[in-house]
């Protein structure tokens, strides 16, 4: 470990090397005209991760992830469900609570952004399905969370949890969903197929100013 933080440390100095080198050979003009462009790309950034609520997936609350209209049919389905019961910590479960890795914050957060920018990627191109379904890699991290939350009921009662979603994969046994089709969501979702769940749902704010919203009117 400490010889790994050496190698780490030597080429983040040999880096600083070449950045300085690079800077002195830079007249004043490019010099400005480089903080010029670094503060627009920066300001752009600043604005896509505002408009994405960036901030509201740093926590646990359920409400971020309508966010995105899409997925107003998968909270209005789990908020009625026995999962929904988030009031109540021996039954509730969030949606990171099953749909992210618990094994560190590393993990947890290195899921969630790779998940999510996939999701923006899907939603702006539109290539969404109508109805969501998670890929294998989601598929796996919410398994591996049934099996944990779960762990006297499917090790111990009826001994069901000793395989992943891999094993099942391969018809080496069941996942969790293929019997327990209807929990949390009630099966297969989409927009059109729960048209009235946006009024069901806490949907967030515009995130454009209310003086330019009145402007553009």
């Amino acid at each position: 470990m400490r010889k790994e933080f050496y190698l780490w440390a030597l080429d983040l100095i040999l880096m600083m090397k070449y950045i300085r080198r690079f800077t002195d050979n830079l007249s004043y003009r490019h010099k400005v005209g480089l903080l010029i462009l670094g503060g627009v790309f920066l300001g752009l950034g600043g604005l896509f991760l505002y408009l994405l609520r960036a901030h509201t997936y740093l926590g646990d609350d359920p409400a971020a992830c309508v966010n995105c209209h899409i997925m107003t049919p998968y909270y209005a389905t789990w908020s009625h469900s026995s999962h929904g019961r988030i009031d109540d910590k021996s039954n509730g479960a969030t949606c990171n609570d099953c749909h992210v890795p618990h094994q560190n914050l590393a993990m947890k957060y290195g899921f969630k952004a790779i998940d999510g920018m996939k999701h923006v990627a899907y939603f702006v191109t539109h290539n969404e399905h109508q109805a969501i379904m998670a890929e294998d890699a989601s598929a796996e991290v919410i398994m591996d969370n049934c099996i944990r939350c779960h762990t006297q009921l499917n090790q111990e009662f009826v001994k069901t949890g000793r395989i992943d979603y891999m094993l099942a994969k391969k018809d080496e046994g069941k996942a969790c969903w293929d019997c327990h089709r209807s929990v949390p969501h009630g099966g297969m979702n989409s927009l059109s197929s729960t048209p009235n769940a946006e009024s069901q749902v806490p949907l967030p704010p515009s995130p454009v100013p209310e003086w330019l919203q009145q402007l553009m009117n």
